[in-house]
């Protein structure tokens, strides 16, 4: 599917949808125990995956016909030996927490992905999981899927460095939490993207698991058991989509736009509110009644570290193509190893669309005061967040904006494009 935006505002009311982040974890918690409820998930390509992975280690699972909630019966902490390779599709989320579970069970398992998932690193993970004396192989033996992993491992300390992905933190601590001795990840570089691991431990926290952050690391106690309270979880809104929409609302809804479902948790991509305010967005945040209310503004460039958070990185660099003097996106060397490279993939796009931009290994410059933005037909490159970034910068670009391989959104944001139409903007698809 192409979609076509053109230069167009939009205003009213939408609603983000449920948090990506903490659905896949609420759904492995759920796998983890016996059985739970997990309201209001994302129903997306990418959390689909992690549902299939819990029924392939043993568990069932059923969606209910208005998806407003996914009743999971789950493995009970001890996961079965798959009947068939586990298939991640494009989700790293999955192949990573999924692969520590792996370790848990008695006999060997192969995990493997689209053509993008097998070209991202797993190799710290492999490692930590030998070091706990379990079997992890890559069949290609450069760190990638596919992934041969054999178990049962019981537990003890693993090293591992902390910049290339928290995602290793997070599977190892929901794991080790069913293991028999628990798990001690000890980071042997500082951790990025930390407050993925502060979700983890929040989740871990509302289905009656506890794990703790030491002075090197992080710890997990063994034979614990996952069970929320009440038997059900409910899953937040998503900061990481609603950046989309509030960018959308800073460049092109000059009669406001106010964004639904956005309460305070640990999420680290609720940056975005502060980034918006740095650059002088007339932005306003009722935490209470979830909403943030956003309004087209003259932004001005600043300066902005990603190492946390990670996936806003497409979006603040749209934001910098609009605003006045230069805006960089710096400690992004991680960023390269998502779907795509994204680092290089919204500076070659933005360069398309007549941006000024300056990349370098671990910093991204747009020079908004040179650039006008034009509209230009630009690859999805299969990765959803380069799409719905490069969707927003359509709003404010001259001419049609089209973006190829679109439904990749799905992975995210399902019903993204019908979104931005709803609220005023001209697409096509």
């Amino acid at each position: 599917m192409d979609a076509t935006i053109e230069r167009s505002t939009v205003e009213g009311r939408a609603r983000a949808p449920p948090s990506k982040s903490y659905t896949h974890r609420a759904i492995l918690a759920a796998g983890y125990g016996a059985e739970a409820a997990v309201r209001d998930p994302l129903v997306s390509a990418d959390t689909q995956a992690t549902r299939r992975a819990v029924e392939a280690y043993g568990g069932e699972t059923n969606l209910a016909d208005d998806r407003s909630t996914l009743e999971v019966s789950g493995f009970d902490g001890l996961p079965d030996v798959p009947a068939d390779v586990i298939d991640c599709a494009n989700s790293g989320t999955t192949m990573r927490l999924t692969t520590a579970t792996a370790a848990l069970a008695d006999g060997l398992t192969v995990l493997t992905g689209d053509g993008s998932l097998r070209s991202r690193p797993q190799g710290p993970l492999l490692d930590a999981i030998e070091q706990l004396d379990g079997r992890a192989e890559s069949t290609r033996a450069n760190g990638q899927a596919p992934l041969v992993i054999g178990g049962p491992v019981s537990g003890g300390t693993a090293s591992i460095p902390g910049d290339v992905s928290s995602q290793f933190v997070t599977a190892l601590l929901m794991a080790g939490a069913v293991s028999e001795e628990g798990i001690t990840v000890d980071l042997e570089t500082e951790l990025k993207s930390a407050p993925y691991v502060d979700i983890t431990i929040e989740v871990l926290e509302a289905f009656g698991v506890e794990a703790t952050e030491t002075e090197g690391g992080y710890h997990v106690e063994g034979g614990q058991t996952y069970a929320p309270e009440g038997g059900e979880y409910h899953v937040p809104g998503d900061f990481s989509s609603m950046s989309y929409l509030l960018a959308a609302g800073a460049l092109a809804a000059p009669d406001g736009l106010v964004v639904e479902g956005a309460y305070p948790s640990a999420q680290g991509d609720a940056a975005i509110v502060d980034v918006l305010e740095r650059m002088g967005a007339d932005i306003d945040w009722d935490r209470e009644a979830g909403e943030i209310t956003v309004s087209q503004s003259d932004l001005t460039g600043v300066e902005v570290s990603v190492a946390d958070t990670p996936d806003l990185l497409p979006t603040i660099a749209v934001l910098g193509a609009a605003a006045d003097g230069t805006t960089s996106i710096v400690d992004c060397e991680h960023v390269r190893y998502k779907e795509t490279d994204r680092v290089s993939v919204m500076a070659d796009s933005l360069t398309e669309m007549g941006a000024a931009v300056v990349e370098e290994r671990d910093r991204l410059s747009i020079r908004g005061a040179e650039t006008d933005l034009r509209g230009a037909t630009l690859p999805g490159r299969d990765d959803h967040r380069i799409i719905m970034s490069l969707a927003v910068a359509g709003l404010v670009a001259d001419g049609e904006t089209t973006i190829t391989e679109a439904e990749d959104v799905d992975v995210s944001f399902p019903g993204f494009f019908d979104t931005l139409a709803e609220l005023g903007a001209t697409v096509s698809k």
